[in-house]
């Protein structure tokens, strides 16, 4: 009872404090979003550590920075821009099924009321739908969805139930390489993978700032990593306790570097095939590619076209694509041929 009776009071102010801060910020209320906040902030700091550190120890670094101020200015520009690109990863749009929804009935309902010819209705030329909107945009559709319903059924072939592409938890139609995210709660377009440490899913939207916040980070790993080695070679022999500090810094720092070089390549291959990471994974579970065999990417364009659409494609278009046609699989099939090779069909 004694106990409880000093708990008490600690436990009320604790709900006060919780309450205060939940009011103003109201991001604090979700756990969820409290969850992310606080990795944002830890990924921020794990950054300063590993720089301040190496400021804060290393005394010819300070003198060089004296003699070559543009090296160590390039440094701080690439470390900051890091965080930059970090943060505008983790507050772009992946690309919401419901978006892509709405811009096509409203690009419908334009065509439709509109006098004149200059406006297109959303369509799927050549098996892709573009749709030129600002993929910010949100709201649920207060159109109704029966031009979606009747646009998606063109990307699937023929005969295929639409119960067997409707949402479950949005029950809206989903065309091909779209898939609900239980922790963001919306399905996302070409869904590659939902990151905890961005706090947001990484889809067609996002996908390559995403892969540049990974080149970002693997760069600025090395640089630091090589800063690292550089200062235990001129001051190895000072204090044993900042030695310490230094090489279990660099270890860690190898650790991560190699981590982040693994997962470069991997989304590089991605890129370059037109992958997601869920297609590759879950290739045997996605009923419209398990009976495809494993060596056909099946919405592969060539690697050319592949980093063109990946790279130079416009934010604001969502580009969904149709499922390939049995000759079309058959043609990716085809081995290669010396003709091949000469009119560039890998590309």
């Amino acid at each position: 009872m004694p106990t409880d009776g000093v708990c008490a009071p600690i436990a009320e102010l604790r709900d006060r404090a919780l309450d205060r801060c939940s009011r103003w910020f109201p991001c604090l209320a979700d756990p969820a979003r409290r969850s992310s906040l606080v990795l944002k902030v830890a990924l921020v700091a794990l950054h300063l550590v590993y720089a301040g550190i190496l400021f804060l120890f290393d005394e010819d670094l300070i003198e060089n920075t004296r003699r070559q101020p543009w090296y160590i200015a390039l440094y701080l520009l690439f470390f900051v821009a890091a965080l930059i690109q970090y943060f505008i990863t983790a507050g772009s749009s992946p690309g919401y099924v419901f978006d892509a929804m709405k811009a096509s009935n409203e690009a419908n309902s334009l065509f439709m009321t509109s006098p004149t010819a200059s406006k297109h209705p959303a369509s799927s030329k050549n098996g892709s739908l573009t749709v030129t909107v600002d993929i910010n945009q949100s709201g649920r559709n207060s159109l109704g969805s029966s031009s979606w319903s009747k646009m998606v059924m063109e990307f699937y072939p023929l005969g295929t139930s639409i119960r067997t592409m409707t949402c479950s938890y949005c029950n809206i139609e989903q065309p091909p390489r779209a898939k609900h995210c239980h922790d963001c709660d919306k399905c996302v377009l070409q869904f590659d993978h939902h990151c905890v440490w961005l706090g947001t899913c990484i889809g067609q939207g996002n996908h390559c700032r995403f892969w540049w916040y990974i080149f970002e980070e693997t760069a600025l790993c090395l640089w630091t990593g090589i800063l690292y080695i550089t200062y235990l070679k001129t001051s190895i022999s000072g204090a044993w306790w900042k030695d310490l500090i230094m090489i279990l810094l660099l270890i860690s720092l190898v650790v991560l570097f190699i981590f982040l070089l693994l997962l470069l390549l991997f989304h590089s291959y991605l890129v370059l095939t037109n992958q997601t990471t869920y297609e590759l994974v879950r290739r045997r579970r996605i009923p419209y590619l398990r009976g495809l065999p494993e060596n056909v990417f099946p919405f592969s364009k060539g690697v050319c076209r592949n980093l063109y659409r990946f790279c130079c494609a416009q934010s604001t278009i969502y580009d969904m694509e149709r499922l390939p046609t049995a000759f079309e699989v058959e043609e990716k099939l085809r081995p290669y041929t010396c003709l091949d090779v000469l009119t560039c069909r890998c590309c």
